[in-house]
């Protein structure tokens, strides 16, 4: 078969011909777009030939250049992948990664007005297979990017995993000059009602009309395409698994509502770092550490906890107000006290253990059970910390890459990046 993706061919099986044009296609079966704009599947072993009808005929490859305004900020995009910044090729109906500031101003020349536009591939990973290491080299490329006069920061990503590399940032840059946005896509832009656009512009409105400098995301704020939300970096998850509105504030509230389309920002606290001129300071993740996550649920065993043994750090996802199966009264809880044990034996090798809450909503009180004063004793850390526990896992991870043991039980459960709430708020499900 001399035709390729993208041409027009007609496709001869032993009892019809169908013509449309080829698209990317499986060993077992070819794809073609039909003139109708759907999509069909025939199976290679009903195929007597394939004929070339009409090449592709290549599109322009030249760009228009980018004039920069001196009048508007620097805003630079650094991707790491995912959907957000994919366009589809109509001649074929796939959607392919555009990553180049010529790229984005085609697709979205709103931006022209807000910014220039500064953007390069840094990385193409899915979000799930993103190590210590990839936050290190993202914290590095921002402060390249600073350096060399940036006045704010967004990072597409895939949208699984958002939350924890916004805490990591959050973490990593003790002194930060400009904002950080990380952005996602939740529908890709090749299917209809795709927030891909509405999410990218809003932080890039929100980025030059304040003076906001945190590590922040920023997604819709409902299903809607009526406005996006910015969200703190270390207080914000992902809690379904395909709607647009998919993150939310936990413990906190958003910093602000962002309706592009009527150019307008609603505040909704204003107690946050503004930008100002300084260098970055950095405390990067340490690749080599080894920080577990580990949910408590019913019909635990010992060795469920004692496989962390040659681990630095461990959370536990711990029930409640932060109860763990440690109590032993009959012979049905005996494995509560081998737990017990199994966990005094970790924290006896130095391995940290602290607590965070799987209702997510609320705050860790280490001081209502015996179960949990016992906990404290042995030197499970928590107490009155209302961190997710990606939170947790992220914060853990970076304090062990920094910071000496004897340090850690002081600062793990001390508000550092805005992750631990002054005081509990009525903030559930907003």
């Amino acid at each position: 078969m001399n035709a390729k993706e993208g041409d027009c061919v007609r496709v001869i099986c032993k009892d019809e011909s169908i013509e449309g044009v080829l698209l990317p296609s499986k060993e077992d079966f070819i794809t073609l777009k039909l003139s109708s704009g759907y999509n069909l599947g025939i199976e290679r072993s009903r195929i007597v030939n394939i004929e070339l009808l009409q090449p592709k005929t290549p599109k322009p490859t030249e760009k228009k250049p980018i004039k920069v305004s001196p009048n508007l900020p620097t805003i630079s995009i650094l991707h790491t992948g995912g959907t957000i910044a994919s366009k589809v090729d109509y001649d074929t109906g796939s959607a392919g990664p555009h990553f180049t500031p010529e790229d984005l101003l085609e697709m979205f020349p709103e931006l022209s007005k807000l910014a220039n536009i500064r953007s390069r591939l840094v990385a193409s990973m899915w979000s799930q297979d993103m190590r210590f290491s990839h936050y290190n080299f993202l914290a590095k490329e921002v402060e390249r990017e600073i350096a060399q006069g940036a006045d704010g920061i967004i990072i597409p990503q895939g949208t699984d995993y958002i939350h924890y590399t916004a805490a990591a940032l959050s973490f990593i840059f003790e002194s930060l000059p400009i904002p950080i946005l990380i952005v996602g896509a939740q529908r890709s832009s090749d299917r209809g009602g795709s927030d891909a656009a509405l999410n990218l512009l809003s932080a890039i409105y929100f980025m030059t009309k304040t003076d906001f400098a945190e590590v922040g995301v920023c997604m819709h704020a409902h299903m809607s395409d009526s406005e996006c939300w910015i969200l703190p970096g270390t207080k914000c998850r992902k809690m379904h698994t395909s709607r647009r509105d998919a993150f939310r504030p936990i413990n906190e509230q958003a910093w602000a509502y962002v309706n592009f389309l009527e150019e307008n920002i609603t505040w909704v606290r204003k107690e946050y770092k503004k930008k100002e001129k300084k260098k970055p300071v950095l405390k990067l993740f340490k690749d080599n550490i080894k920080v577990g996550l580990l949910k408590t649920h019913p019909n635990m065993f010992a060795e469920e906890f004692s496989f962390f043994e040659d681990y630095d750090g461990l959370v536990l996802e711990a029930s409640g107000l932060g109860c763990l199966p440690i109590t032993e009264k009959d012979e049905m809880t005996r494995e509560s006290g081998r737990i017990k044990h199994s966990l005094s034996t970790l924290l006896k090798k130095g391995i940290a253990i602290v607590e965070a809450p799987q209702t997510l909503y609320g705050r860790i009180n280490m001081n209502v059970y015996d179960d949990q004063r016992i906990a404290q004793e042995m030197g499970i850390l928590g107490h009155l910390c209302d961190m997710t526990p990606e939170t947790a896992f992220i914060k853990l991870a970076w304090l062990l890459s920094n910071y000496k043991k004897d340090k850690i039980k002081e600062l793990y459960e001390k508000n550092l990046r805005g992750e631990i709430s002054d005081r509990s708020t009525d903030y559930f499900l907003v």
